[in-house]
């Protein structure tokens, strides 16, 4: 009998957290309607509820239309500034004056229900005069205008700038990564002879980008490719045809260089080294090649190995390890600079075939140079090893 008490006991108290639970369920679901949420977060965090929230649901559901269409069609900016210790209040009605808003209650009230109308963020701001309340909200909320500068540094792989795209909340990194792997978004006429199947890997240009708030990973991806179109000489045939390479292998070969050194005089000296093994038939044996391959590090959190030894070289069976297959890899393993391309264009006129970091670690990024082997280890023996 007690037993039967005891069990009966704790499935009153399960029916009773579950009607409470139910209820809160209900009420979360109906104070958190997504018409009326301002993005907060890249997951789009829900605000706290608080009775005032759950006080403005009905004013600011009856007026969601109005709350989410645009004042206006055109989708020109307006710069907006925000001062330090500026109120919701303030910042609404200078909103107003612009004709970006038309009911200054209504957006403070829509500020209010996010919880964001105390943490909007000083600064300047480019507005687009097509936004609606809740993107102007979100806008002014996360520091971020309707245009975005976005840095894209040269030597990454294509994982590392959809890894970025999404960290930085810029766009869906993941689908930005899929339409470069595909290659097929955008084609150029200047930017033919990319093997059939090839990614845009090594084809898009780092640089500073201004984007749209509202820019699609594919525009990002075509206008990455337009950049380097128009960045390449004008007489990159010229050029490529003298070294006796098409695009597809100069951006290859530099991306190579771009991984080597991070030094802009060692750029062409580089090159030649690596043009110089092509041309005597001898292995590329170029260490980012390998490391390329080998792919993320979950252990070390690094797209790149450091350091490799030489002894993995031979475990790692892909056509990118250039210690194993004769060549050039089968595409560019990162975005080259224009400075490395250049080198490739116009290498130093060398005769050198080896080169090892003037340091232990390549601590510092110089590197020494050797026409011979036995050169080579003599240098090995005295920069590497001290």
């Amino acid at each position: 009998m007690i037993r039967f008490t005891f069990y009966a006991a704790l499935l009153l108290v399960g029916a009773v957290l579950f009607i409470i639970a139910a209820a809160l369920y209900v009420g979360d679901g109906a104070t958190h309607d997504p018409r009326l949420l301002i993005e907060t977060g890249p997951l789009g965090r829900r605000p706290v509820i608080t009775s005032e929230a759950r006080v403005l649901l009905p004013t600011l559901q009856a007026r969601v239309e109005e709350i989410n269409t645009p004042q206006s069609g055109d989708p020109s900016l307006v710069s907006f500034t925000i001062e330090p210790g500026e109120t919701a209040q303030t910042v609404a009605e200078k909103l107003k004056v612009l004709g970006l808003i038309r009911d200054t209650v209504l957006f403070r009230q829509l500020l209010r229900f996010n919880g964001v109308d105390t943490r909007l963020v000083s600064g300047s701001y480019l507005l687009r005069r097509n936004m609606t309340m809740k993107e102007i909200g979100a806008a002014l909320f996360r520091g971020r205008s309707a245009q975005m500068t976005v840095t894209i540094p040269a030597g990454w792989r294509m994982e590392q700038l959809a890894e970025y795209l999404t960290r930085a909340d810029i766009m869906d990194g993941r689908q930005f990564l899929r339409l470069a792997e595909r290659g097929n978004t955008v084609e150029h006429r200047r930017l033919g002879g990319r093997p059939p199947g090839q990614s845009y890997e090594g084809y898009l240009f780092p640089d500073t980008y201004l984007i749209s708030d509202q820019a699609r990973p594919e525009d990002l991806v075509a206008g990455m490719l337009d950049n380097l179109a128009r960045k390449l000489p004008a007489n990159f045939p010229e050029l490529a045809g003298r070294q006796g390479l098409t695009l597809h292998d100069v951006l290859t070969l530099a991306s190579i260089v771009e991984r080597e050194t991070s030094l802009a005089e060692e750029r062409p000296l580089i090159a030649s080294v690596y043009l110089n093994r092509l041309n005597s038939d001898m292995l590329l044996q170029a260490d980012p090649t390998v490391q390329y391959a080998m792919g993320y590090q979950s252990n070390a959190d690094q797209w790149w190995k450091t350091p490799v030894r030489l002894e993995e070289y031979k475990l790692v069976d892909s056509p990118y390890n250039t210690y194993l297959y004769a060549g050039l890899p089968p595409g560019p393993i990162a975005s080259p600079s224009l400075e490395s391309i250049m080198a490739v264009l116009q290498p130093a006129e060398t005769s050198y075939l080896f080169f090892v970091c003037r340091r232990p670690h390549c601590q510092g990024g110089a590197h020494i140079f050797a026409e011979t082997y036995a050169e080579h280890l003599q240098n090995v023996a005295v920069y590497w090893e001290q």
